[in-house]
């Protein structure tokens, strides 16, 4: 080794000090997290998405319409089919410590490009009444958008996003980015429309959401049956064999194609991922993405239209490792820091 170049090496780095740090967005990585010389220790105080502030009192807060971005729970699964579980999805989103603050790939700090926290859940009425839940979903929406704030969240369970489809959609129709194992175009079940197997066929239906800038992927499994919605609708549908006979960027392609300029909308079902990766959700069906695919797709959308995105289906009783929670987390990073990169 190079004398001279060891020397170098040893007055930058050897005392071991943050000034040794130069390029700025490693530096400004370091400064986020080690804000005041330490780092937080993830045992201690309360747990929010990402590490970010926490914002008392939500969007009472007066500091709420500051925001550019706000990060939501909907603690609320009243519209499954199969496991119950996902209302405690954003508590075990919350408890994840090792996800961010530093993109590797996009190379930067999204908090540090938009100001952002987590304001808390959804305050919701009713443990019982799904209908009068997804009232209170779609109400206190509402209110976010109308403080020019973009909502990101954590269910819950899928049909969560139809409420909030209807308060994004109002003024002008969504297009969407779906990665899921089920299409979720079902007709009403059993006499509810609120169900998480049809939120998208009346979103459409509503006039929040548009097919034809639609598309699904990762879908697959026996419920093929009920997703003649998407197709007689004009939405895209991408089965998880085609995306790995066809290649991820050929998919890409594909969905930035489909989606285009306008308002766009992330919704990402955990079980759009393999039961390996993701076992602890609601309907897992084998077969599914990687983890590393689910990020790329996600990553493929930072020059998009972003108006919010939401990670759903986390049921933490049949995640006996905390894969699907860290899985989920990432997946609620990679949402975020795209839409951090749109929006900054």
């Amino acid at each position: 080794m190079d004398k001279n170049r060891l020397e170098e090496l040893r007055a930058r780095f050897g005392d071991g000090h943050a000034d040794e740090i130069r390029t700025p967005e490693f530096r400004n990585a370091y400064d986020v997290l080690f804000s005041g010389g330490s780092r937080q220790k993830p045992w201690e105080g309360v747990s929010t998405f990402l590490d970010l502030p926490h914002l008392d009192g939500g969007i009472a807060n007066p500091l709420f319409a500051d925001l550019d971005v706000a990060l939501i729970g909907v603690p609320m699964d009243l519209g499954v089919t199969n496991r119950p579980g996902a209302r405690f999805g954003p508590r075990a989103v919350r408890s994840v410590e090792r996800v961010g603050p530093y993109h590797h790939t996009h190379r930067c700090v999204p908090q540090s490009l938009v100001s952002a926290a987590d304001v808390g859940d959804v305050p919701m009425k009713s443990r019982f009444s799904l209908e009068s839940c997804h009232a209170d979903i779609r109400s206190y929406f509402t209110e976010v958008v109308n403080a020019g704030v973009i909502p990101i969240s954590v269910g819950g369970d899928h049909s969560i996003t139809q409420s909030i489809m209807g308060a994004l959609g109002q003024h002008q129709p969504l297009g969407m980015i779906h990665i899921d194992a089920h299409c979720d175009t079902a007709p009403p079940l059993e006499g509810s429309k609120f169900q998480h197997g049809g939120p998208f066929r009346q979103a459409v239906l509503e006039g929040v959401l548009d097919p034809e800038r639609c598309i699904q992927i990762g879908i697959r499994g026996p419920a093929e049956f009920l997703w003649e919605f998407s197709y007689e609708s004009g939405m895209t549908v991408i089965h998880a064999e085609e995306l790995l006979g066809a290649g991820l960027q050929t998919t890409i392609d594909r969905m930035l194609d489909v989606v285009g300029d306008g308002p766009t909308y992330i919704t990402f079902d955990v079980d759009g991922l393999d039961p390996v990766f993701a076992p602890g959700t609601g309907t897992p069906e084998v077969g599914g993405l990687q983890t590393r695919e689910a990020a790329e797709i996600i990553r493929a959308a930072a020059e998009l239209n972003l108006v919010g995105g939401d990670v759903v289906e986390i049921a933490p009783e049949y995640d006996t490792t905390t894969n699907t929670a860290q899985a989920g987390a990432q997946m609620l990073f990679e949402i975020f820091s795209v839409v951090a990169i749109a929006n900054q």
